[in-house]
């Protein structure tokens, strides 16, 4: 797969073109948003990953195949960084969810090991007053065996009841299950 490494950009003017569609990846700081992105595109490193929370601290674009940008957005909630540093992230994101119109998707990425938090239904909601399409993925499914993966699928869906979100897709980067059905959401999204 070719994907290149486009720009990191913190404004709007820093932005590519809105030429093509994109799709951008939110989460919590460390659940995984730069790993999902890597074994998505078959390429270790292309998007930069830490044990450190808040590593990714810009919008990051990727152009894959000359058709489309993946785009990793700062994680939000736990992240050792300065407070005035994650009040710039939240406008940073906003302006760019908002004023994006070539934006098709959000992968929006939890742990399934762990409930919702406030962040997470905070940017749900905020997707759904805005019309943004949503594949809500839920890492680290290798962490748990099969039956305990079924419990946190239901339990999670419980807590996002009323949230226009098809079924979450369960993916494990150390399996890569789930790997295809993200391809083909994302493609069925941007039309290829």
């Amino acid at each position: 797969m070719e994907i290149t490494f486009l720009k990191s950009a913190f404004q709007e003017k820093h932005y590519p073109p809105q030429d093509k569609p994109e799709i951008a990846f939110a989460g919590r700081s460390n659940v995984g948003k730069s790993t999902l992105i890597n074994v998505l595109v078959n390429r270790k490193g292309i998007a930069r990953t830490s044990s450190k929370p808040g590593r990714t601290q810009a919008l990051n674009f990727f152009y894959v195949e000359n058709r489309f940008y993946l785009v990793d957005l700062p994680g939000y909630g736990y992240a050792r960084v300065p407070l005035e540093v994650k009040k710039s992230w939240g406008k940073m994101v906003e302006t760019y969810l908002v004023k994006r119109t070539n934006l098709k998707a959000v992968i929006v990425i939890l742990d399934i090991r762990r409930d919702p938090a406030s962040g997470d239904k905070d940017l749900l909601y905020w997707l759904k007053q805005y019309g943004v399409h949503v594949i809500l993925v839920l890492t680290k499914a290798d962490k748990l065996s099969k039956n305990k993966g079924n419990a946190r699928v239901k339990s999670i869906g419980i807590q996002l009841e009323g949230l226009p979100i098809d079924k979450p897709v369960i993916f494990s980067s150390k399996t890569k299950v789930g790997k295809e059905e993200i391809w083909k959401r994302i493609n069925g999204i941007i039309g290829t």
